[in-house]
């Protein structure tokens, strides 16, 4: 076709389009995007929609981070063994556990999802079990029998702590223009309980474990910016008043805001990783030095890997791996539809707790110090109302309050992870699902999101999934 006549073709297409516009099309601004509005983590932004959009290395780390980053990568995704091994290096696994490596709850660097079947595990679902009361560092009482978390797998010669069963109720939501949605509630049943009953008041928190991208960051914003976002006595009388939880720093012996974890109740990136190595693999650390036993066992006659089972300085480099992992750049953020959700997105209030931009400070990576960032989170507590709640306190966390995840990278988990379970215990299927599970401080916008039309519904939806 040649240019001339390919221009009449779009001088008529645009004539045409114009002789259909109503009297009020003049009326219509086209939105624009911000500037730099893909870049969600500024300079450590990867440009990829591939099943391995998680897993790329974020792109302004210099050399040598850039090689611990690959040997954290090694230690992240290798399965640990049982000691004593002649790979001393991931030796110690167990004895109880919930996975062989990292990668089994966060697959190709993603987000976990409950089990498809009874009795499959290293899905990425796990529970914390405590009873009322705390220690004399705020943290939750354990399990008399079990610990402070449940471990469904075990190395040869103990028996496993037993199973868990979990069962859906359908939960029917209609909206006001009378097209419902059939959600599903979780309920689970602890069986097989090899070393006795779970104590009668128990409190079970199930969490998933979510994406790994964008946690050095995180871990970079400062605590004047956190505090800055909080309003724990709603005095701007918005009905959200998102507060910091306090926890227990134990390299510095000292209390600290917290930011990660389902509940903010790890400081840091490092105790984060470290705790999961404890919880998850039972590989002891020097932050966490005792074997998460029951009280049946004694640890102490079971070969283990060493004193501590990770070393620092492999335990420095799979911190360095979690937390230079890159974030991916949004996708279609400039076109109308989008920039239309957007819109509404903050129409119902959605950024009050989950906030758009925000901006690092200082930190020993330089690679993520002062970057302009978009990761949709405040990580600060909010009460949820009564059907998320998991009646488990944590530090300053009541039973339903829950750290606002970070939202970026949400619209690719079913591309990495090939799924879309979402929510701490992965009951939403959907983005419009784990909406429509929002009460609480979150109950009006939801309200709001659910009066919109099925059109600006959609748009909103559409908007969250190029986050």
């Amino acid at each position: 076709m040649s240019q001339r006549i390919f221009l009449f073709r779009a001088l008529c297409i645009s004539i045409f389009i114009l002789g259909c516009q109503d009297d009020d099309s003049s009326d219509y601004v086209l939105l624009q995007p911000e500037e730099n509005e893909a870049l969600s983590g500024g300079e450590t932004t990867i440009f990829d929609i591939s099943p391995n959009a998680f897993g790329f290395q974020a792109p302004n780390l210099d050399e040598e981070n850039g090689l611990f980053f690959f040997t954290g990568n090694s230690l992240f995704n290798q399965s640990w063994v049982t000691a004593p091994a002649s790979t001393t290096a991931r030796d110690g696994l167990g004895p109880l556990f919930n996975s062989r490596a990292c990668s089994g709850c966060h697959f190709k660097d993603g987000r976990g999802r409950p089990p498809k079947f009874d009795g499959e595990k290293s899905s990425g679902l796990l529970f914390r079990l405590s009873v009322p009361g705390i220690n004399t560092l705020g943290q939750n009482l354990p399990d008399p029998n079990y610990g402070g978390q449940f471990q469904d797998d075990v190395i040869s010669g103990i028996l496993v702590e037993g199973d868990v069963k979990i069962s859906y109720e359908p939960v029917t939501i209609k909206y006001p223009d009378g097209i419902t949605v059939t959600l599903q509630k979780p309920s689970y049943d602890f069986t097989n309980l090899n070393y006795g009953p779970l104590a009668a008041d128990i409190q079970i928190s199930p969490r998933v474990a979510n994406q790994m991208i964008g946690l050095g960051l995180l871990d970079a914003v400062s605590e004047k910016t956190l505090l800055s976002f909080a309003d724990e006595s709603d005095v701007d009388g918005d009905g959200i008043s998102g507060k910091p939880n306090y926890v227990y720093d134990i390299e510095t012996e000292s209390i600290k805001i917290g930011r990660f974890g389902w509940k903010s109740n790890q400081p840091n990136l490092k105790q984060q990783v470290a705790g999961a190595f404890l919880g998850d693999m039972g590989i002891t650390s020097s932050l966490f030095p005792e074997e998460n036993c029951p009280s049946e066992i004694d640890c102490s006659t079971i070969p283990n890997g060493g004193t501590p089972e990770i070393t620092d300085e492999n335990l420095d480099k799979v911190v360095l791996y979690s937390g230079t992992l890159a974030v991916p750049a949004r996708r279609d953020y400039d076109k109308q539809n989008i920039l239309e959700g957007k819109r509404l997105f903050e129409s119902v209030n959605c950024i009050a707790c989950h906030i758009p931009k925000m901006k690092t400070g200082a930190y020993h990576i330089q690679a993520l110090a002062n970057q302009t960032i978009r990761p949709y989170t405040d990580l600060l507590l909010h009460d949820m109302g009564d059907e998320l709640a998991d009646n488990t306190p944590d530090f300053k966390a009541t039973g339903n309050e829950w750290r606002t995840p970070p939202l970026w990278g949400v619209g690719l988990i079913e591309t990495v992870n090939d799924h879309n379970n979402l929510l701490h215990d992965g009951r939403a299927r959907t983005i419009e699902e784990a909406i429509l599970w929002h009460g609480g401080e979150a109950k009006a916008s939801k309200e709001d999101f659910m009066n919109l039309d099925v059109a600006d519904r959609t748009k909103l939806i559409d908007f969250i999934k190029t986050l």
